[in-house]
């Protein structure tokens, strides 16, 4: 299906050839044009980027405006839409939901910006058919932000780094490495975008080829995919860990821009000969599979024929793999998923959201039920359309019906299954969904109280061949079944109707809307001369999501709350941790106030008169969600540093700079447990530009160790913010 070249290829004569590494050439790719138009200020190696538009939804955008306004921004500079598809249930916590929701509004009113009531769209649904322009960059806070096959490359990062764009600022990044991905054959009968993109994440995660990198389609094979099959290989490029994607435009594309009234905003992007590749990802569409990625990530894919020829040993390994994710906290039993013919059985499905969501999709699962039902077992099928125009489209051509009448459940838009907030399975079962992602706990079981739920991500063909059959295992590309001619028709009435575009018309006299929940964000101090870390959590998975840093699901709500929302930091993967850190944040109080002489721990010299906090160790933090609070909450409850071999995510690591928090990296083994590490001189270093900071370990024993903590690849500016203590901090000081 897939074959990676890891050295560089450049295309010569329409085609891609080995190549020896050429970086001026890289500037012939589409990525590079798209990048160079956009950065001013920079230079070859360090891109400085404005955006044309930006997106956020309903757990981000309170946030990040609370940010913004405290940090001086008077209106929205750009194109910012508000989206509600998370948060859309109002059915957590009382008012809080609709309160952010009013809050939303209001700032759209005052400040000049694009609000989507609740139910209209999904996040990435709305920018694609209303935001998305040919050669354009958007910027969201959800980390599928991905408009590739749209012509517009898409960025997902954290809360701080929207606020930078808010305020006038850049993006700042080094330049980054571009992969090919040359997509050639025709795509089987019953395979669909899921499983093509299943394929590409399973081969490009694991060892980090894409980390940070650019993936840019083109070649004869895509031609022939409909728009929404690139869209939904497309927005799981994020899976991989790159930076972004961008695809070759056609008339494909440009029929799409005609389809919602936006036939100026398509051109044509062509790759050009002559163009250098870090590396290929070669995509054979003809050799796809129905695919299923089993728990706990995308990654883990395998066709659905090797599983039903391997279920015990296949179902072995990936609960051995849970259970140590899990860490023991509840029991893990995959193999009673296998009935006593051997089959395995799935208890829900699930076809939603930004991947799942889109007209093709729904057509393809109506196509394949038809004339069946899901029965009357425990299985159970929700379908969640991903805009107002697609549930009208899907409605007006039948769709919706066909699918409610074999038992089906039509819903409107919402996000809430992707993240754990809608459809929780029952303990212990199988859901299978066509949906981003499956991580621990997503689906919104709680393991910390016994529960355990698994979901596969499947695309929607697969899913809905699974219902015919009751909930038994089934590919797509098993199923006889008719693909009935049909094309997503645009229409925009609910947007016209519903959505508040106050783009360029501010108006300053609307007061903001907030309710009991919406809290400013508390004093953040700067950093001092000398730093003390009090390491609370040592986290030795190969990985750590930023699910495990601050759960999703029911949690999301408390997102305006900051001091709410802190007290789930880390309470799904280490539960003492809050405890700990509130502690460690007490103390650090009386150092502030000026009464160290209060102070109380092993380890603690007043003599330093440190900055005294606590920091956190993990081998390989931050994969998964853009969430800024993955940081932000170790930052409320007093945190000052983290501690890793290396950073999954670049969108991490800008989160804990914006948040004051020294991305430190070690390069040996972390045996120290919880114990006391002094950083002298920290400040000055640190705005010095240096990459190398001796630090003394003092362990709870009262052994003390030398080591070197590194902070490599800090521009003069993200140094500023950690000194100033946070970006909000660092932009009253240098207003933008």
């Amino acid at each position: 299906m897939l074959h990676i070249t890891h050295s560089g290829v450049a295309l010569s004569g329409g085609v891609p050839v080995a190549s020896a590494p050429d970086i001026a050439a890289r500037e012939k790719t589409l990525a590079y044009r798209i990048l160079r138009a956009h950065s001013g200020g920079g230079s070859d190696s360090a891109l400085k980027i404005k955006f044309d538009a930006l997106i956020s939804h309903d757990i981000t955008y309170v946030g990040i405006i609370q940010t913004a306004r405290a940090s001086g921004m008077t209106g929205f500079p750009v194109p910012y839409a508000l989206t509600n598809c998370h948060n859309s249930l109002c059915a957590v916590g009382g008012t809080i939901n609709e309160d952010d929701h009013a809050f939303g509004l209001s700032a759209a009113k005052r400040y000049g910006g694009i609000y989507v009531p609740a139910n209209q769209a999904v996040i990435h649904q709305y920018a694609r058919e209303k935001l998305a322009k040919c050669g354009a960059m958007i910027l969201g806070s959800d980390s599928h932000t991905r408009y590739g096959c749209y012509g517009a490359m898409g960025v997902g990062e954290g809360g701080g780094e929207l606020v930078k764009q808010l305020l006038c600022n850049t993006y700042d990044i080094d330049a980054p490495e571009v992969i090919l991905v040359w997509v050639k054959g025709a795509v089987p009968h019953g395979v669909g975008p899921h499983d093509a993109a299943l394929a590409l994440v399973a081969a490009a995660f694991p060892d980090g080829f894409a980390k940070n990198k650019i993936l840019e389609f083109a070649g004869p094979g895509v031609a022939a995919l409909p728009m929404d099959f690139r869209a939904g290989i497309d927005v799981m490029t994020t899976e991989t860990s790159c930076l972004s994607s961008i695809w070759e435009t056609d008339g494909e594309v440009r029929a799409f821009y005609e389809n919602v009234c936006r036939a100026e905003d398509f051109c044509e992007l062509k790759t050009e000969d002559g163009a250098y590749y870090d590396a290929l990802i070669d995509l054979d569409l003809s050799k796809l599979e129905s695919m299923i990625a089993l728990p706990f990530h995308p990654s883990k894919a395998y066709t659905i024929h090797e599983l039903q020829r391997n279920p015990e040993k296949i179902l072995a390994e990936i609960e051995e793999d849970c259970r140590r994710e899990l860490g023991g906290a509840v029991p893990v039993d995959l193999k009673k998923l296998l009935g006593a013919d051997g089959k395995i059985r799935a208890e829900q499905g699930v076809i939603v959201g930004c991947a799942g969501g889109m007209y093709d999709n729904i057509a393809a699962a109506a196509d394949i039920l038809r004339g069946g039902g899901i029965g009357d077992g425990y299985f159970d099928l929700s379908v969640y359309p991903s805009s107002s125009p697609v549930s009208l489209a899907v409605t007006r051509d039948g769709l919706a019906a066909e699918l409610a009448g074999v038992g089906a459940v039509m819903k409107p838009a919402f996000c809430g299954p992707c993240f754990g907030a809608g459809d929780t399975p029952a303990s212990g079962t199988l859901s299978v969904r066509h949906a981003t992602r499956n991580f621990a706990a997503r689906e919104g079981s709680r393991p910390q109280d016994g529960q355990f739920a698994a979901v596969a991500l499947m695309d929607a063909r697969s899913v809905a061949a699974t219902a015919k059959n009751g909930g038994v295992l089934t590919a797509a590309t098993d199923v006889e079944y008719a693909e009935t001619p049909r094309g997503y028709k645009y229409d925009g009435t609910a947007y016209e109707k519903r959505v508040y575009d106050g783009w360029g018309r501010p108006d300053p006299s609307v007061e903001l809307r907030f309710g009991p929940n919406i809290a400013d964000w508390p004093e953040m101090h700067p950093l001092g001369e000398n730093l003390q870390l009090v390491v609370c959590a040592v986290i030795d998975d190969p990985v750590t999501t930023t699910d495990e840093l601050i759960p999703s699901g029911e949690t999301s709500s408390y997102r305006s709350n900051p001091e709410k929302l802190a007290q789930f930091t880390l309470s799904r993967r280490c539960p003492d941790y809050v405890e700990k850190a509130k502690a460690i944040r007490d103390l650090q109080r009386y150092a502030y106030a000026g009464d160290s002489g209060r102070i109380e721990h092993f380890g603690y010299d007043r003599s330093l008169n440190p900055t005294f906090g606590s920091a956190i160790y993990a081998v390989k933090p931050g994969d998964g969600s853009a969430r800024e609070q993955a940081a932000s909450c170790q930052k409320i409850l007093g945190g000052w540093a983290n501690i890793a071999r290396e950073y999954a995510t670049k969108r991490y690591r800008s989160n804990l700079i914006n948040w004051g928090i020294l991305p430190f990296t070690f390069d040996g083994e972390f045996t120290f447990g919880e114990c006391v590490i002094t950083v002298l001189d920290v400040r000055r270093k640190l705005l010095a530009g240096d990459e190398s900071f001796p630090a003394t370990v003092n362990a709870a024993d009262g052994t003390k160790t030398e080591i070197t903590l590194k902070l490599e690849n800090l521009s003069d500016g993200e140094r500023a913010i950690i000194a100033a203590g946070c970006l909000m901090n660092r932009y009253r000081e240098v207003p933008a």
